[in-house]
């Protein structure tokens, strides 16, 4: 999979380039993948104004219909036209030739930049959406303290069983 460490990305496997106050999107490689070949995309128009999350288009392919969503808020300044001619370029190009719109930021804009992902970020979630979850440091962590409770908590039993025992025998010595 194709992910370049220059971008940020959404949860919904959009990429956004940022350049000033210029953010290019489109949709990650990953993506593209998952959706098999595109056969048609609706974009927004030139001059529409979009909300982070809000749906900007639809893109279909030969397996799925999904919507697409802004990024960030701001402007539409300029939209790749080709692509509705030409929709498969998705496919074969996902971050160059295959961008699907440009937005100029709002002053909320930047602010939203910075809860997207990371490449190393997205890099996790997608493997976290294929089953493919690598376990960190920090799981290992918390493995070894569950086995170390249980094996603490077997211990107590024993010496309460142990201690049963003792109360038995002192019991036997009464007699």
């Amino acid at each position: 999979m194709e992910l370049p460490e220059d971008l940020l990305y959404t949860e919904e496997h959009e990429w956004a380039s940022v350049e000033d106050n210029i953010v290019t999107v489109g949709i990650t490689d990953f993506a593209q993948k998952q959706l098999g070949d595109v056969v048609f995309l609706d974009l927004p128009s030139e001059g529409d104004i979009l909300n982070q999350e809000d749906t900007f288009g639809v893109i279909e392919s030969v397996k799925a219909v999904s919507d697409l969503y802004a990024p960030v808020s701001g402007k539409v300044v300029e939209v790749n036209t080709s692509l509705l001619d030409s929709p498969e370029i998705v496919n074969q190009d996902p971050y160059v030739e295959g961008w699907m719109m440009r937005i100029e930021v709002d002053d909320g804009g930047h602010a939203e930049l910075e809860e997207l992902l990371d490449a190393k970020e997205y890099e996790k979630l997608v493997h976290a959406q294929e089953g493919k979850e690598e376990v960190s440091d920090d799981d290992d962590e918390e493995e070894g303290k569950k086995v170390k409770k249980i094996h603490a908590d077997d211990e107590e039993e024993k010496d309460e069983e142990e201690s049963d025992e003792d109360v038995i025998d002192i019991d036997e010595d009464e007699d």
